[in-house]
């Protein structure tokens, strides 16, 4: 089973309202993919605890739908320059 990246954007949209989701489908199946998230909600939040919020939002599809995430967060002032680009859902 594959998981369309409108459906991925929709359920960490749903559970961090304003986050700015990119993705990358790393297979060409829709079953690995590379997800860049955004939010002012990681303020003040560990990386592990940003990454827990997003794994959450994925919770009951990762292992099933979605085979392997590479997961990139920050919050909108620190994103890097010159990072790679990821297609937006």
């Amino acid at each position: 089973m594959t998981m369309p990246p409108c459906e991925i954007q929709g359920l960490i949209q749903a559970a961090l309202p304003g986050a700015r989701v990119l993705l990358e489908d790393l297979s060409g199946e829709g079953t690995h993919y590379a997800i860049s998230v955004t939010s002012d909600r990681f303020r003040g939040m560990s990386d592990i605890d940003r990454m827990r919020a997003v794994a959450a939002a994925l919770r009951g599809h990762l292992g099933r739908d979605l085979r392997a995430v590479s997961l990139h967060t920050s919050v909108p002032d620190t994103v890097a320059r010159g990072s790679r680009r990821l297609m937006a859902a």
